[in-house]
Parts: C-alpha cells; sequence; structure tokens
C-alpha cells in the first residue's frame, strides 16, 4: 500500500512500466537471504524460464519453467548472446548458428531480405531518433538561434535517411514523442529543403556556415550519423562524426560532457510527461536546460487529476518544444530483426512497444527443429 503526499497521476506508469527501472518485484526472503550479490549470480524471478547462467557481456543460458502459470513454454531452452557487430550477427544467422538477430542497419537488412530462408521483420518501440543541441543554452553558439537549429532540421532528407537507414519502415516525425504514447501531439516533419536552411543560416549571419564540432551517436547507429553529417555539411552545418561505446556514451550525455551535435534516441515505454521529463525539466537526466514555461506547465500537469486538463498541458508543452526547435526529430525508429528459418513464431511486437521478442513462453520453432 502507497500513501502518496500530494497527487502524482504517473505514479502507476513509472513503477508498474518499463517507463524507468524504479521498481523491480524480487522474492524478499531470498535477497535478504543471500544478498544482491547473490541475487545477481542466481536471480529467481516470476517469470516463465530459469537462468541456468550467465556470463556478463558473453551469454545468457535460459531453460524453461514447466511450472509457470500461464503456459508451459514450447521452447525449452534459449540462449542469448551479445554480439556487438551487426555482420557478425548477420553471419551466424546465415550459418544457422543463431534463429534470431536484433538491430539490423540498412545494408545488412537488405542482405538478409534476399536471402533464400531468412525473413526480415521490424518491431516498433516507441523510439523517436533525433539531435540534441546542448548548446543551443549558451548564448554565443549559433545553435542559440532558432533560425539555425531550424536550419539543421531543414537540411535532412528524413524519407532519403528512413529509406537508407531502415528500408522506409521507419516513420518521418517533425515530433519528440512518438505518436502512439498517451498524450502525444503528432507533427509532421519539416519538409526537406536545403535552399531554406542556407537563407536561415544567412540571416541568423552564417552565410558561409560554421563549423558545430563533433556529431556523437548513439551507438550503434554510426552510419546514420554519417549520412546526417553529410546532408548538414551541405548546407554548411560542418561536423566530424565521433562514436564511443555505448556505456560510455550514455554516462557522457547523461552527465552533459558531450559537446556539439548528439544523435538520440529515447524508446522506453511511459507516456509523452514520462518522455518529457528526461529531455525539457529541470530534472530531465538529458536535459541540457529549461524554458521556464515549459518547467512550470509539466509542474502543473504532474499534479493534474482530470484527463483532458493533463491532456491541454502536455499538448501546450509539445507546441512549445516544436516552436522553439528544442529538438531535431528525425524519426520513430523501425527495430530490424533477421529471422532463421527453425522459427515459426518469432513474436514480432506481441507486446506492443517492446522491441525484442516477448513473452517468450509464446516462441515456438518449426516441427523437426531442435
Amino acid at each position: 500500500r502507497f500513501v502518496l503526499k500530494e497527487p502524482w497521476p504517473d505514479f502507476m506508469t513509472f513503477y508498474g512500466t518499463s517507463a524507468t527501472g524504479a521498481a523491480w518485484i524480487v522474492p524478499k526472503k531470498y535477497v535478504e537471504k543471500v544478498g544482491d550479490d547473490g541475487f545477481k549470480k542466481a536471480p529467481v524471478g516470476a517469470g516463465p524460464y530459469r537462468v541456468v547462467s550467465f556470463t556478463p557481456g558473453v551469454e545468457l543460458v535460459m531453460e524453461a519453467f514447466e511450472g509457470y502459470w500461464r503456459k508451459v513454454p514450447a521452447v525449452k531452452r534459449m540462449v542469448f548472446r551479445s554480439m556487438v557487430d551487426e555482420t557478425t550477427r548477420a553471419a551466424a544467422l546465415k550459418a544457422g548458428d543463431v534463429d534470431i538477430v536484433y538491430l539490423l542497419s540498412g545494408p545488412i537488412a537488405e542482405e538478409i531480405k534476399r536471402t533464400s530462408g531468412l525473413r526480415l521483420a521490424a518491431a516498433k518501440p516507441p523510439g523517436v531518433v533525433f539531435l540534441d543541441l546542448p548548446e543551443q543554452w549558451d548564448p554565443k553558439s549559433p545553435w542559440h538561434d532558432r533560425r539555425v537549429r531550424l536550419a539543421a532540421s531543414h537540411a535532412l532528407d528524413r524519407n532519403a535517411l528512413n529509406q537508407a537507414e531502415t528500408l522506409g519502415m521507419s516513420r518521418p516525425t517533425g515530433g519528440l514523442i512518438p505518436r502512439v504514447l498517451e498524450f502525444a501531439r503528432a507533427y509532421e516533419p519539416p519538409a526537406y529543403d536545403p535552399a531554406q536552411a542556407k537563407k536561415l543560416l544567412a540571416e541568423a549571419g552564417y552565410p558561409n556556415g560554421f563549423d558545430a564540432g563533433d556529431l556523437t551517436p548513439f551507438p550503434p547507429f554510426f552510419s546514420l550519423a554519417e549520412a546526417i553529417a553529410n546532408y548538414l555539411q551541405a548546407v554548411g552545418i560542418r561536423t566530424r562524426v565521433r562514436t564511443m561505446e555505448r556505456a560510455t556514451f550514455l554516462t557522457a550525455w547523461r552527465e552533459h560532457k558531450i559537446k556539439g551535435v548528439i544523435m538520440g534516441l529515447g524508446a522506453p515505454a511511459g507516456n509523452a510527461a514520462t518522455r518529457i521529463e528526461v529531455y525539457v525539466t529541470k530534472s530531465g537526466i538529458y536535459s541540457s536546460g529549461v524554458v521556464p514555461e515549459i518547467e512550470d506547465l509539466y509542474q502543473r500537469q504532474a499534479r493534474e487529476l482530470d484527463r483532458k486538463k493533463r491532456e491541454a498541458l502536455l499538448y501546450q508543452i509539445q507546441q512549445i518544444m516544436h516552436d522553439r526547435v528544442l529538438h531535431v526529430p528525425i524519426y520513430e525508429l523501425a527495430f530490424l530483426w533477421g529471422i532463421g528459418p527453425r522459427v515459426e513464431e518469432a513474436c514480432v511486437d506481441h507486446i506492443k512497444g517492446f522491441a525484442y521478442s516477448a513473452p517468450y513462453e509464446d516462441l515456438k520453432l518449426k516441427a523437426g527443429a531442435r
């Protein structure tokens, strides 16, 4: 039983969904007996599989729990392997070493699509790929001028990027909040208009463009970053793609140590309010600055129990974000999978908003597959 000191309509969103990792249900007596380290080595949960072995960064082996309440899992043993390079993942799928691979980019996905016996699928997590411009809060930076931020948006051919990187399966957007989330306000993407982008830069005092420093992408979307850098370069915004390992990137982004342009990706569950909190409020872990009006509206909606009134407040916030061009949204990401010939049911999008196979107990191999 929870007793709150004030109204909080998103209590269950924060603690009952994957919007955050704030609450995990674990067996209390077991954790007290073995401790946190012991629990990590031999975790106990309530799902359809139990952990057999776990080598961090290498492999997780699980076997079916025959007494699972919903149904007995059809696949008796599951092995999750970490393969950082997508060409390695694709090669393993072709060789039959694995049955499902995730996170494929355009060229590799096209190759999977052409290979006999293999299938390409796309999950649709609530994720938006976007440009974060942390230096806009510095009055001395070119990014401080809204016209420069709008120029960067007009410089991008979102349809071409979508086709090249996700075979056209993503959805170009002009909003930071995915359309599928509750309280999201949909925005069409700005037109690809390099002439307008150059005009805006000239009006802002940069007729010859400017050096924008590093363009640091969310790993492993490096080829997308290279394409974006080329589009920006074409209108005079000069960047250099800088790659980082994922954990290092996320820490640096969270600690506001990345300068220049950040190519971000946000895909947790939740609603528009939980996504807004992360990027544009004073408590947001990826927020580099605050618009006072947004902060006021955010605090008001967080206590508002009338759904219609709350929706209106969240719509206002999103309109301000859009009007001020606080970010440059690119597309709502399609998460590409490769599926091997042994798989009958891969569970693509069975749990809406989840990027991977789920629920595991519904996975099926074809008759005769072992």
